[in-house]
């Protein structure tokens, strides 16, 4: 069997034919495509997963700050203040924790790029908090990771996962959607379902731009992040409700595409544009000695 796909057509239709998980199909692909073993590739997962959970760890910690200044310990004060949150403790504890990632990676942290360093929180606070809460193992926490590559390979092969191409949609935009798959997935969800909570996750920031101030990775980086953990959770417990994308997944990647490619070059990662191109965020950049050529 050839567990290649370039669309989520193919990959529903080798999950429907063979009965297999979106994780399954993208273990055998990768077996088949590295010619690697089953125990290899679960091994290097792993490492993956324990680079993620350790980040938010120190991420929560607090004394966490950028280079810059900029940023650091706002995902700290959020997890202090989860039982006061009105958004209930276990989604502030996932806010918090996404925020956390995206701050070690400005204070020069190990992260995993999941999609990309802007994006890495998502994914990794929507699988560990919930699979904490949920009593997922590792080895289930992986098979999610696999099921979150597959959706991220379809986003990076036919759009971009890129700031710089595609704006801000297509790194929150993706780690969400893929966040958003993963979680279905590892709950019980069907494949079908898992790319409609996909779809649904990339559908709400259509257009979403990219306008870091000064060109860090800080502002709005850290707070998109936030809003990318509760996107993916928002269209995942609509799949699991069984609500569905009226647009199949596949197009609206298409309409990532099309959005980024028709998307002035001043909100693609130039911080020339938006937020990057207010007085403050203008003032910043200065007192930081940093140009716009520098970002």
């Amino acid at each position: 069997m050839n567990y290649n796909f370039q669309t989520a057509a193919d990959l529903l239709s080798i999950c429907g034919s063979e009965k297999l998980s979106l994780a399954e199909v993208m273990i055998r692909r990768e077996m088949a495509m590295d010619e690697r073993s089953r125990e290899d590739i679960y091994c290097e997962m792993q490492i993956n997963l324990d680079t993620m959970r350790n980040s938010i760890e120190k991420g929560l910690e607090g004394e966490v700050r950028s280079v810059t200044g900029l940023s650091g310990n706002d995902a700290k004060k959020l997890f202090d203040n989860r039982d006061k949150a009105h958004m209930g403790v276990h989604m502030a504890e996932i806010i918090a924790s996404s925020m956390a990632v995206v701050e070690v990676n400005a204070a020069m942290g190990k992260i995993v790029a999941a999609p990309t360093a802007g994006a890495s929180g998502i994914l990794p606070a929507v699988l560990i908090v919930c699979g904490k809460e949920r009593g997922w193992g590792d080895e289930k926490l992986i098979e999610g990771l696999f099921a979150a590559g597959a959706v991220g390979m379809l986003i990076a092969s036919n759009a971009t996962i890129a700031g710089a191409a595609g704006g801000c949609q297509a790194e929150t935009g993706t780690g969400a959607a893929m966040a958003a798959a993963s979680l279905v997935e590892l709950s019980g969800g069907t494949p079908q379902a898992s790319l409609h909570a996909a779809a649904i996750a990339i559908k709400n920031v259509l257009g979403l731009v990219c306008d870091p101030v000064a060109g860090l990775v800080e502002c709005p980086c850290i707070k998109r992040n936030a809003i990318g953990a509760a996107n993916a959770i928002v269209a995942a417990d609509l799949a699991l409700a069984g609500i569905t994308s009226m647009i199949p997944f596949d197009e609206c990647v298409m309409a990532m595409k099309s959005v980024g490619r028709t998307m002035h070059s001043d909100f693609k990662e130039t911080a020339r544009g938006g937020l990057a191109a207010t007085p403050t965020a203008k003032r910043i950049t200065r007192e930081l000695g940093l140009t716009e050529a520098d970002g």
